[in-house]
């Protein structure tokens, strides 16, 4: 059996990811505004609690901040977050996070969301502990691009991916990672709601990293286990884009970032990448006032397995820095 996280206790403040002053705004405005039905997954009656199999629950961490940052964000939110193993009762939950993982196409999402739920020996989700409303919060996996490309989903995604990429220099590479080397390329799936604590990255990053590890010693067969001995990962996200973050002398004030990452862990990925591509993200339209000169895109990124590690150290360091 694989082996597992040991378990431990604890609360977590629950604040926006913040690491700049204009990003913190930005994570406030949107985590002020999501939709209740984005913030949690649907009710599932009947299920027993005894059933759940925590993976991990975060340590308790004292955070200590200033009276006037408490008083922007309304005080603290108390809670205990939970990892779990995905299971079936994690569908909607799961497919509300991932509803615009390809922007607004019309795709098997849920034939996705199946695949991720059936992969448990590697994959994460993060519940509030004894949450009555089975309310799911993030949810992280890698799924093995060549094992699962007869799936009608990982075609889908393929071509979308194919369709979208129109750097001519990077097209190639594209191709190559989900045609010919697919079997050694994992899809690093990560989505959560905008004000989960970002304390709760590192070791939810480590945990899918540890299970990955774990996969190429314990799983049942051999194809099974070289199914999770990556090469390459490929990554879909979504960032905010200074609309002249492109042209010379492109911003109009120094407050301005050239790209806002939704996702704190992004802009890391996205320095250690071995390239990366933009789309234009249709699902959301800006409309804070915050977000007047920036445009939402699709991010796409190849990052190389061995560079992992270098990023698991860079965002321990990036969330506890002061």
């Amino acid at each position: 059996m694989p082996r597992r996280p040991t378990r431990g206790r604890g609360s977590m403040i629950a604040r926006p990811l913040t690491f700049a002053p204009f990003s913190r705004s930005l994570a406030h405005l949107h985590s002020t505004h999501m939709p209740k039905h984005q913030m949690l997954g649907s009710k599932v009656p009947g299920s027993p609690s005894n059933n759940k199999v925590v993976k991990k629950i975060l340590k308790e961490k004292n955070e200590q901040s200033e009276s006037s940052e408490e008083e922007e964000f309304g005080g603290d939110v108390q809670a205990d977050f939970a990892f779990f193993d995905p299971k079936p009762d994690d569908f909607h939950g799961v497919k509300i996070l991932l509803h615009s993982y390809l922007d607004n196409t019309e795709w098997d999402l849920s034939g996705f969301v199946d695949l991720i739920l059936e992969q448990t020996t590697v994959g994460t989700v993060v519940k509030i502990e004894d949450d009555e409303d089975n309310g799911l919060f993030s949810v992280v996996s890698a799924l093995n691009l060549g094992r699962y490309k007869d799936h009608k989903c990982i075609a889908e995604l393929k071509e979308f991916l194919l369709k979208h990429c129109l750097e001519k220099n990077i097209k190639g590479d594209l191709r190559v990672l989900l045609g010919e080397q697919a079997h050694n390329v994992g899809l690093l799936v990560s989505r959560r709601v905008v004000n989960l604590p970002p304390q709760l990255l590192p070791p939810l990053y480590d945990a899918l990293c540890d299970e990955i590890s774990w996969a190429t010693e314990d799983e049942p067969t051999e194809e099974l286990r070289n199914s999770f001995r990556f090469n390459s990962y490929v990554l879909v996200s979504k960032i905010y884009k200074h609309k002249n973050a492109d042209k010379k002398n492109r911003l109009s004030s120094d407050s301005e970032e050239a790209i806002i990452y939704v996702n704190p862990e992004d802009e890391i990925f996205h320095k250690l990448s071995l390239w990366s591509f933009n789309f234009p993200f249709h699902a959301e339209q800006v409309t804070a006032h915050e977000l007047k000169n920036y445009r939402p895109m699709g991010l796409v990124m190849a990052v190389e397995a061995d560079k992992v590690s270098t990023f698991r150290e860079q965002l321990r360091s990036l969330i506890d820095e002061p």
